[in-house]
């Protein structure tokens, strides 16, 4: 290993703050191009989603070891109770308690270890117990959490986990309302984690222990400041050496460190900082090259002369540089990056919250059909899967709190906020992706104190826990664009809505961007909402605008809706990052709109992920840079009157049409839309071709329409 000599440093700015102690340190640049790694992985993770006995009632006694569950109903997780009722409108879906328990061998192997039960989402509170041993309890519905069982399930015997889980409402914690329904249950993924005695520290908001900053990338240069967080759980002093190995996708070793011996004392910890350079570094990139290195930091036990390796934790690393501008907007790795995607919400019909995995890359599959390069992850912490697919595949994330519509001023509200905060960025430091904190959305006590003191104390830990990223927050429509409330942020986002809830869609969005980066020069402006509602079975030629609350949400308006507001959005560069709202179609049991009770209907894709609105082609022919030939109004089918339009999305130059056979002709485009107008269907049968060619290949689309 090269580099410079061991010596002492205290490292400051790196996650969770200044570090308690000096540790020793070596660094070094590029390892030997020959050398490989492969991580060994000392750690143990089982599974526990099978075999959940669950009833959604509150009983007395259910945590004892005893209890007889026998009338339960088996449930796997992830699981949710209100996966129907949620969804059904009427906003009366059971919120209240429900139990979960199961019994549990566990390994006789694992005799020695370190045990923790971990939770990756639980809504909205937990109690938990083990062989009926109180745990402990965890507030806050969408973060990880984990509880150590060691000496409390026994290995090679018999045990029962019992979770006692409320989604009522509690004024105490975040978020108090919202415009989607607060589904009850153990909706992610539980396991059991062994680790040995010593080992990187699980309990740091359940958090890696290990944290990955980077500083001065380039395509010539990156620095990476590796931060370990250690426990001694032994029951004697340990001699520690702490190694981090950074290798390429081949396992190629690009830089390591090792620091000298140390001792670290029974039930105690430290906190290791180690800073390594990489020569040539290939940059994460986002769609264009999303590069994921992988750090692993391997804890050696070295007492009494020997070597053993007893813990590992490996991350991905993607190096990166950003920044925003006010006049330019968003920069990826020093170039212009227009950033236009999506909200996200983790939902869908007939499962809720419960998604499995393959359901999360199904929506990630779509997010890259439609070209966008970005995501806000609205709004709460989302399911770890969620993050490593935007690691991989090259999205830039909003990642935020459920701190939306109001603020309670109570000490047990500013701490739960708070620590959800600390919880979203200590379980997601290491994500690439991630460029943006979000600290709140929509708060409608705009100026009010308690909302302002909380608002900056968040962007307060922000600044603390990690301040080269970006914090920012969503301004509500109807809150002037000085409020206090979007003040406290480096960055802005501002939800718009001209043209649905309240004005035009037509030019009024341009002007009022232009007036606010004319008036407020220095401030960086993101549009962080807009949308509009579409049913896909409610149809209208050219309508005018729906009223949002009422039942008529024809497709057709979504589409000039997003036409509209696109051109807009795409002609200021100064605008650091678009998201309509919303991607797929939500469950929110209050509203009762567009033909569909306890649905959101904003989305571009449908609830149960079967269509793809007319809207979503119009932004895949903007950002995809797939060939893209769709015919909109394809599923009115049943016409009355015989003189339509016929409208085309795509990326071609030219189109060319054809009605029942004879031709309609060609039409070129500068707007990526394509018009026939008073065009005229005959009674029956109407079979609508388009044809183009599209990077030398020819491709085609075709609908039937039948006039009655």
């Amino acid at each position: 290993m090269t580099g410079s000599p061991t010596r002492r440093q205290v490292l400051r700015g790196t996650a969770g703050g200044v570090l308690a102690s000096s540790a020793v340190i070596s660094q070094s640049h590029a390892a030997s191009a020959a050398a490989t790694y492969t991580a060994p992985n000392p750690r143990v993770r089982i599974d526990l989603n099978a075999g959940w006995r669950f009833t959604r009632t509150d009983v007395a006694g259910a945590e004892q070891p005893g209890f007889d569950d026998s009338g339960w109903t088996s449930v796997n997780t992830p699981h949710t109770w209100n996966a129907v009722d949620g969804a059904d409108g009427g906003n009366n879906y059971y919120r209240g308690v429900g139990w979960y328990r199961r019994h549990y061998t566990v390994p006789s192997e694992l005799a020695g270890k370190r045990l923790y039960l971990q939770f990756a989402g639980v809504n909205q509170v937990a109690d938990v117990w083990g062989n009926g041993t109180y745990l402990g309890q965890h507030k806050g519905g969408y973060s990880r959490f984990r509880f150590s069982v060691t000496g409390v399930l026994v290995t090679g015997g018999d045990n029962v986990i019992a979770v006692k889980v409320t989604n009522a409402r509690d004024t105490g914690i975040a978020p108090v309302s919202a415009d989607y329904t607060f589904e009850g249950g153990i909706y992610r993924n539980v396991s059991l984690l062994a680790v040995d005695n010593l080992h990187v520290r699980m309990e740091d908001y359940a958090g890696p222990g290990v944290y990955l900053r980077q500083s001065d990338v380039t395509a010539t240069s990156a620095t990476v400041t590796v931060t370990t967080k250690l426990w001694n759980d032994a029951n004697s002093t340990r001699s520690v050496v702490v190694r981090s190995v950074i290798a390429d996708k081949s396992g190629n070793i690009v830089a390591e460190a090792a620091t000298t011996a140390q001792t670290l004392a029974a039930a105690t910890g430290a906190q290791i900082g180690q800073t390594v350079g990489i020569d040539r570094p290939r940059l994460w990139n986002g769609l264009a090259d999303p590069y994921l290195y992988t750090a692993s930091v391997e804890i050696h036990d070295v007492t009494g002369g020997t070597d053993r390796i007893a813990d590992i934790v490996t991350e991905r690393l993607g190096l990166r540089s950003f920044a925003v501008h006010p006049d330019t907007g968003f920069h990826l790795n020093g170039g212009h990056l227009h950033l236009h995607g999506v909200n996200l919400h983790h939902e869908r019909a007939g499962k809720g919250w419960a998604m499995s995995d393959a359901d999360h890359v199904q929506d990630f599959d779509l997010l890259r059909e439609l070209g966008a390069n970005a995501v806000r992850m609205a709004h709460y912490q989302h399911d770890q899967k969620d993050y490593e697919l935007a690691d991989e595949r090259g999205l830039i994330l909003w990642a935020e709190i459920p701190l939306v519509n109001s603020v309670t001023d109570s000490t047990a509200f500013t701490a739960s906020t708070q620590n959800q905060l600390r919880e979203l960025i200590r379980q997601n430091y290491n994500h690439p992706s991630i460029v943006f904190w979000g600290i709140g959305n929509e708060l409608t006590d705009y100026n009010g104190t308690a909302t302002n003191t909380l608002l900056a104390s968040l962007a307060d830990i922000i600044e603390s826990e990690d301040p080269d990223r970006l914090s920012t927050y969503a301004v509500r429509s109807e809150d002037p664009d000085n409020a206090q409330a979007g003040l406290h942020t480096r960055v802005t986002g501002f939800n718009k809505y001209l043209g649905w809830y309240y004005g035009s869609k037509d030019g009024e969005l341009g002007a009022w961007a232009d007036a606010l980066h004319s008036n407020s020069p220095s401030r960086r402006i993101g549009i962080s909402e807009y949308g509009a509602g579409a049913n896909t079975a409610q149809h209208a030629l050219n309508p005018p605008k729906p009223e949002p609350g009422g039942s008529w949400h024809p497709e057709e308006y979504q589409s000039l809706y997003h036409e509209a507001y696109w051109k807009q959005l795409a002609a200021r560069p100064y605008i650091w990052g678009t998201f309509f709202w919303a991607m797929f179609d939500f469950a929110s049991d209050g509203r009762n709109e567009g033909g569909r009770a306890g649905i959101n209907d904003k989305g571009l894709v449908t609830h149960d992920r079967q269509i793809r609105k007319d809207a979503f082609y119009w932004y895949k022919a903007n950002w995809a840079t797939t060939p893209t030939l769709y015919i909109t109004s394809r599923r009115w089918t049943q016409r009355t009157d015989a003189v339509t339009e016929l409208k085309v999305y795509s990326n071609a130059d030219t189109v060319t049409a054809t009605l029942n056979g004879p031709p309609l002709g060609s039409r070129s485009s500068g707007d990526r839309i394509f018009r026939w107008a008073d065009i005229t269907l005959r009674p029956g049968q109407n079979t609508v071709t388009v044809t183009a060619t599209i990077d030398g290949a020819t491709y085609t689309d075709r609908v039937v329409w039948t006039l009655a």
